[in-house]
């Protein structure tokens, strides 16, 4: 992804089309010279609806257009004919686009699947025309309705990176490495801290034709989860990744203690990131013995699954792979198991 192409968070002001006013007419025709009311109805305003695409990665087509509006819908007319419904305006968004109410930050909805559509702002309706109010008592009625307002507001569109595995770690640790290795992503890679800005996405293809999502997300820092390094900007897009992967260097001076800042930082952001499946890759293998792995080996958090890996030699690549998938399928089962639970009640 191009930096500079990459936006992941705007505050737009939206305005859905107001109603058409319904018709104030009444019948004429040759020989019928006082006829009964015939108008007809006002047409909805249009609609501001947000659609998910999986092809879109950025919320960049936003950055220079603040000010959206929908169509109002059209008066109503004679002979009992409804004004046209104004043009709804579809905004196609990334899967994982969250929206918000920018003025009281309340979350509204998120979009996930291809597709997906939500209406974010409803159109006015179309005021009802004269021809509705017609009774035993008033036979000619004046009156027709005023079509509804269109609502007009603020809203904030968040992106959060869709993917089955996310690369969490320190600053410089392998991540962007170890992603050009495994996918086609070719990420900026340079022996220093903060090379990655913004998420970058590849697939990792496995055994058999199938293939699994996997994002580097730009290194955190101590503090993070309080917004140092632009943690919050980072930190958000791990909210949506299925399993996370660990990197730290197998030469690294504390192991352990670099475990310990990235949990730190996961669970003071959002606790229920602890809840994800782990997986902790000691990457650089190659810079380290056997030897060295074995009296080291107590340093290395036992509380999940582990396994040395070098982007250089190929060390362990496979075995990480098959490790991920067979956890991805797990995590799947698990959910597709709940929502069958819940369905069934």
């Amino acid at each position: 992804m191009a930096k500079a192409n990459f936006v992941d968070y705007v505050k737009i002001n939206l305005t859905s089309g107001d109603g058409g006013a319904g018709s104030r007419h009444f019948y004429r025709a040759k020989g019928i010279p006082k006829g009964g009311p015939d108008g007809g109805d006002g047409g909805r305003g249009g609609h501001i609806i947000l659609k998910g695409n999986r092809n879109l990665w950025t919320l960049l087509q936003f950055k220079y257009k603040k000010h959206i509006r929908a169509e109002h819908g059209q008066r109503g007319s004679e002979n009992n004919k409804t004004g046209a419904t104004g043009a709804d305006v579809v905004l196609e968004v990334p899967l994982g686009t969250i929206a918000r109410d920018a003025e009281t930050n309340e979350f509204l909805f998120e979009i996930t699947r291809h597709d997906e559509e939500y209406i974010l702002l409803e159109g006015g309706r179309g005021g009802l025309g004269n021809s509705h109010f017609k009774s035993s008592t008033n036979q000619s009625p004046e009156y027709a309705q005023p079509g509804e307002p269109g609502i007009e507001g603020w809203y904030i569109l968040e992106l959060k990176v869709l993917a089955d595995v996310g690369l969490v770690g320190l600053p410089n640790v392998g991540k962007s490495t170890l992603l050009s290795v495994v996918t086609a992503a070719k990420p900026e890679i340079a022996n220093y801290a903060f090379t990655t800005l913004v998420p970058n996405i590849g697939m990792v293809q496995y055994r058999d034709g199938k293939s699994f999502a996997m994002a580097d997300i730009p290194g955190i820092i101590k503090g993070a989860h309080e917004g140092k390094g632009l943690g919050h900007r980072f930190l958000r897009h791990i909210e949506r990744n299925a399993t996370l992967l660990f990197c730290i260097p197998a030469d690294a001076d504390d192991i352990r203690g670099q475990y310990r800042i990235l949990l730190n930082e996961l669970e003071n952001y959002n606790p229920e990131l602890l809840d994800k499946p782990r997986v902790l890759a000691l990457t650089r293998a190659d810079m380290v013995d056997e030897e060295l792995k074995r009296l080291r080996a107590h340093e290395v958090p036992q509380d999940l699954p582990h396994l040395y890996i070098s982007a250089i030699t190929g060390e362990g690549i496979t075995q990480l792979k098959d490790l991920l998938y067979t956890m991805i399928i797990e995590r799947r089962e698990d959910q597709d198991g709940v929502q069958l639970s819940m369905e069934e009640e």
